[in-house]
């Protein structure tokens, strides 16, 4: 049996529990006691190390407790992947108030509904690395902070004095530390409340199982504010004392570059990254370079056979693979380090994890056999704040996180997903929520009705509306999409729009989805 695979099956998880820091703010900290010179953080215009990231967070906490933030405030953070943003998150939680990381590439109607909802006592806008974030500032009238020592970047601030703080739990398994917005089939946000032992849980386990050393530096692309980049990709990472480098947003030369010149050993994407890095690279016509790299990883959407063998092929690396959503923290499944998979399985279930297949009856599935996957463990969220119906309905009295997707599992432990049960469609990782799109069209003047389907393109899914119009409409597709810009943030927005004369429906005036497939 190989390192990692005894690793794994004498993973002591009552033991790996009990030595996690009470706080995720703990993990600068711990790394500064390790190793103060050790460089933590990496972006395009400076570099921290343990023990000026360290300084960095106490400096911030301090400046957000001047701002009346208290444990239980919120600390709503709009940004793209930046060292103002970590030491903002780390700040924000060592006071004991939650997290928000929030994309700035939301819409400002889309991060306006999370701010209503959260009642966040400070919102911070990171201005230097995001333009924008800085648009964002600039509609709310954001006051500029102080540089403190070591300069972190530009970041602007609003305070909303009237904020109540929730209580305050002394054990990590209680206290929520980031709420994390994901919008449900409602069209409404809905926001996770992810527990400290939960993200400390998955980025203890999931460093564990990558092996992560400290000198690994791991390329930092996927968003900190959606949760595969917050919990595994940079709390995991900082936990096992790596260094990021971080990306704010993904661009395909300067991944090559990052690769080829700047020792980077792990790269995490979701698959379209991985494909428009092998086109950039083909296209150019350049030569593949990545001395250091050791492990890549693709997850966040399904992986198709055929992107994976390409991505073998050029990379000369296995492509891990893996399962996970916001509800839990976010991994439930991953490929073994040593043992890399010749499907597009998404690995087995980590350890501590528990997993049931239920039927529609109720009742669990047999072995082998397809039915909604339910999960229990250490990596399951709270609730969604301020919303105890959905919660109620999402996990249940003894536990069970209901995730409203159908899989099953191989003799050997291999988690297939064969489906959603929801309409989700995922854009680059993103999740889509055919409603949201829907409501943004049907608020035309125009438009009678509408409906959105996903459409798979190689390692990805792109949206696809169909729309049926008034009488004397004369607005075109372009003009709808145009429409859906000023609206929704560019994953969310459709790549077509078909018109029909009426969109199929029964008798009731459900529309039937599925025979839109047919017009694809």
């Amino acid at each position: 049996m190989s390192a990692i695979s005894s690793a794994r099956s004498t993973l002591d998880i009552p033991a790996l529990l009990a030595a996690l820091p009470a706080r995720i703010a703990d993990i600068p900290a711990l790394a500064a006691a390790r190793g103060p010179q050790h460089i933590a953080l990496i972006e395009d215009a400076r570099r921290l190390s343990n023990a000026q990231l360290l300084q960095a967070v106490d400096a911030t906490a301090a400046m957000l407790q001047a701002h009346g933030v208290r444990g239980g405030d919120r600390v709503m953070i709009v940004a793209e992947n930046s060292i103002a943003q970590i030491a903002l998150l780390f700040a924000a939680t060592r006071l004991d108030a939650w997290a928000i990381v929030s994309n700035a590439r939301l819409s400002a109607a889309e991060l306006d509904a999370i701010r209503a909802h959260a009642k966040p006592r400070v919102t911070a806008f990171v201005v230097e690395s995001s333009a924008e974030a800085g648009q964002h500032a600039q509609r709310h009238q954001a006051i500029r902070a102080p540089v403190i020592e070591p300069d972190i970047g530009a970041w602007s601030y609003t305070v909303d004095a009237a904020a109540q703080a929730e209580p305050v739990e002394t054990a990590n398994h209680r206290q929520c530390a980031a709420l994390i917005y994901t919008t449900g089939t409602t069209g409404a946000p809905k926001g996770v409340m992810l527990s400290h032992r939960n993200l400390l849980f998955i980025a203890a386990v999931s460093s564990r199982l990558r092996q992560v050393r400290p000198e690994d530096v791991v390329y930092a692309v996927l968003p900190i504010s959606h949760v595969y980049g917050f919990a595994s990709v940079c709390l995991g990472s900082l936990h096992a004392g790596a260094t990021l480098r971080l990306a704010p947003r993904f661009a395909p030369e300067a991944v090559r570059r990052a690769l080829a010149g700047e020792r980077v050993s792990i790269f995490q994407g979701v698959p379209a990254m991985h494909a428009r890095l092998l086109e950039h690279i083909e296209t150019h016509g350049h030569a593949w370079s990545a001395p250091h790299l050791r492990f890549v990883y693709s997850g966040g959407s399904p992986l198709d056979a055929a992107l994976k063998a390409h991505v073998e092929s050029v990379y000369g690396l296995p492509l891990h693979n893996g399962y996970g959503m916001t509800e839990s923290s976010p991994t439930i499944s991953q490929t073994m380090l040593d043992a890399p998979r010749g499907d597009c399985s998404v690995g087995e279930i980590i350890p501590g994890v528990e997993v049931r297949f239920v039927g529609l009856d109720g009742a669990d599935a047999a072995r082998g056999e397809v039915g909604e996957l339910w999960v229990r463990g250490p990596n399951v969220m709270l609730g969604y704040y301020r919303n105890p119906e959905q919660t109620r309905a999402a996990v249940t009295d003894d536990g069970w996180l209901k995730t409203g997707d159908l899989a099953r599992q191989d003799a050997d432990g291999a988690l297939h997903i064969v489906g959603r049960s929801k309409d989700l469609i995922i854009r680059s990782g993103f999740n889509v929520y055919p409603v949201e799109v829907e409501h943004v069209l049907n608020a035309h003047a125009q438009v009678v009705q509408s409906a959105v389907i996903g459409r798979p393109v190689e390692g990805n899914e792109e949206v696809i509306a169909f729309v049926e119009l008034t009488a004397s409409a004369s607005v075109t597709p372009a003009e709808l999409i145009a429409w859906c810009a000023e609206r929704l943030a560019p994953y969310k927005r459709p790549a077509e729009v078909k018109v029909l004369a009426a969109l199929p429906a029964a008798s009731t005036g459900k529309i039937l989805k599925h025979r839109l497939r047919d017009f694809v």
